[in-house]
């Protein structure tokens, strides 16, 4: 019993260590936090669009953060930070992104359709977006609206690949719930063919000119028989 105790409250402990570097770091713009304890350090790399704001000038803020993380019982914590690839293929970072646009401006369908082609810009085979709350402009009554684009499905192995992520903002009107589906670039599609590459234009011509010149080349001529 005191071992599925240590367990949990191993668990409650990084979710409240994940929740504090989110809210610390929100302006960093956090993908993903990953704890790893070892008997001699705990590591955690954080996963932002904007490392310098984490690291701060010559390390100052990432030394206060690792003072900081030591409430949570973090006696040495190691803190790696990592800069996410392309921000638009990030679901928790778009999510994130249209709840604080919604925040700003409450225009709804134009946050989502503004993020939706920064989704496909950036190479996404597909995207849905959907926001469900009390939607300023819609009589104040709870509504949903969804936007999509390229392939997603629902269900099958496809839907491993598909980045989601989920985020809640609280305007004035009320509660509104975002939720983000990526379906990445380089996804192999079940229902998709893979034809062999095509020749060059200029050793496919190589190859017809020299089939037609032996064709029309004519043929050996017979020698007159003996008298």
């Amino acid at each position: 019993m005191a071992t599925e105790k240590k367990f949990v409250q191993k668990a409650i402990n990084d979710f409240e260590v994940k929740q504090f570097l989110e809210v610390k770091l929100e302006r960093a713009g956090v993908s993903s936090v990953t704890i790893q304890r070892t008997p001699i350090a705990t590591r955690i790399t954080l996963e932002v669009q904007k490392p310098g704001i984490v690291v701060g000038k010559r390390g100052t803020a990432i030394d206060e953060l690792a003072a900081e993380l030591k409430q949570f019982g973090i006696e040495n914590p190691q803190i790696e930070v990592i800069e996410v690839a392309v921000p638009a293929l990030d679901a928790k970072l778009i999510a994130h992104r249209i709840a604080k646009s919604i925040e700003l401006r409450g225009n709804v369908k134009q946050s989502m359709r503004i993020a939706l082609r920064e989704i496909m810009a950036a190479g996404a085979l597909g995207a849905e977006i959907r926001v469900s709350g009390k939607i300023v402009g819609k009589g104040g009554k709870a509504k949903t609206i969804t936007v999509r684009s390229g392939f997603l499905k629902k269900s099958g192995e496809l839907m491993k690949l598909v980045r989601k992520a989920a985020f809640t903002t609280y305007p004035k009107a009320g509660a509104i719930g975002i939720r983000v589906k990526i379906l990445p670039p380089g996804a192999k599609l079940p229902d998709k063919l893979e034809l062999p590459p095509e020749k060059p234009p200029v050793e496919a011509a190589k190859q017809e000119e020299a089939a037609a010149a032996a064709e029309e080349k004519p043929a050996a001529e017979e020698k007159p028989a003996a008298a």
